[in-house]
C-alpha cells in the first residue's frame, strides 16, 4: 500500500506542472508571436512481484507480474502551429506564414529567434535601425542588423513577401534596397530553448539554423507587412486540458486517501 502512495504523489506532482503549463498558455493567449506549450508525461520504473516462471501449483506462468511506481513529466513541447494573422497600424510589424523564425541580435551579442515580428524604427548614429521592442536588432539574411539611410521617411519603406526591403525613388517607383529580412528554420523547432519574451536560442536538439536565403531544400516562408502573428493558443482546448489535469489531479488525491484509510484499518485488526 505504500507503493499507491507514491504513486499517487508522483500524479499529483506531474499534474500540477500541467495546470502551470496550461496556465501559462493561457495567460499568454494575446501575447504575439506566443506558441502553445503542452506536457509529456512518463511512467517511472516497474517494480516485480513474480516472474514468469512463478506458479502456484507447478505451472508455470506465461507473463510476469509488475506493478507500476508512479509518473512524471519528461518534458514541455512547444508547438510551432501557425497563428492567425492580427492587422496592425504599424508599418514595421512583420507576419510569418510558414517555418521560418526571424533573428534578433541580443544585449550580450549572440542570436535569438523569435516569431514575434512587431518591429520598430529606432534613430541610431548609422542610420534608422529595425529593432524589437526591447531595441534589439533585427539581422538580415547576411546575420547583420538591419540599418536603413538615415534621410530616408520610415513610414516610406516598404516590403515585399520575400522579406526585401523598397524605397520610392522620385518618381515614387519603389527600388529595391538590397537589404532582405533575415528568416531561419529548424529540423527540430521544438528542440529550441525558450528564453521569455517569445524568443527562442538554438540548442544541441534544435539543430543548427538554417538560413532560408541560401538553403534550397527547404520550403521557403513568406512575410506579410502590416500584420503581426497572433498566438496559437486555443483557449477551448486550454480549457478542457485545465479540467483533465484537475481530475487527474483530485483521482490521485483521492487513492491517497483510500491508501490512508486502509492502512488505518489494518492498524486496528489488533484491537
Amino acid at each position: 500500500m505504500v507503493r499507491s502512495l507514491w504513486s499517487a504523489a508522483t500524479g499529483m506532482l506531474a499534474q500540477q506542472t500541467a495546470v502551470d503549463t496550461i496556465s501559462n498558455n493561457i495567460a499568454n493567449v494575446n501575447t504575439t508571436g506566443y506558441k502553445t506549450n503542452q506536457n509529456e508525461f512518463k511512467s517511472l520504473l516497474y517494480q516485480e512481484l513474480q516472474t514468469r516462471t512463478t506458479s502456484a501449483n507447478g505451472d508455470t506462468k506465461p507473463i510476469d507480474s509488475q506493478v507500476g511506481l508512479g509518473v512524471r513529466s519528461s518534458s514541455i513541447t512547444t508547438v510551432f502551429r501557425q497563428g492567425a494573422f492580427l492587422e496592425s497600424a504599424n508599418n514595421f510589424a512583420f507576419a510569418i506564414e510558414g517555418d521560418g523564425l526571424f533573428g534578433i541580435r541580443t544585449a550580450n551579442g549572440g542570436t535569438a529567434y523569435t516569431r514575434n515580428g512587431n518591429f520598430n524604427i529606432s534613430i541610431g548614429s548609422n542610420g534608422l535601425n529595425l529593432t524589437n521592442a526591447d531595441g534589439e536588432p533585427v539581422l538580415d539574411t547576411k546575420g547583420k542588423p538591419i540599418v536603413f539611410n538615415k534621410d530616408y521617411t520610415a513610414s516610406n519603406i516598404s516590403a515585399s513577401s520575400d522579406g526585401e526591403f523598397f524605397y520610392p525613388d522620385k518618381d515614387g517607383n519603389p527600388q529595391s534596397l538590397n537589404i532582405k529580412i533575415g528568416l531561419w528554420q529548424f529540423n527540430n523547432p521544438s528542440g529550441l530553448e525558450k528564453k521569455g519574451d517569445s524568443k527562442y536560442v538554438q540548442s544541441a536538439a534544435s539543430g543548427a539554423p538554417i538560413n532560408e536565403a541560401t538553403a534550397t531544400n527547404i520550403k521557403k516562408s513568406t512575410v506579410a507587412q502590416g500584420y503581426t502573428e497572433g498566438s496559437n493558443v486555443q483557449l477551448a482546448d486550454e480549457m478542457v486540458n485545465l479540467i483533465i489535469a484537475q481530475r487527474a489531479y483530485e483521482a490521485n488525491s483521492r487513492a491517497i486517501t483510500t491508501t490512508d484509510t486502509m492502512m488505518g484499518q489494518a492498524n486496528q485488526l489488533k484491537q
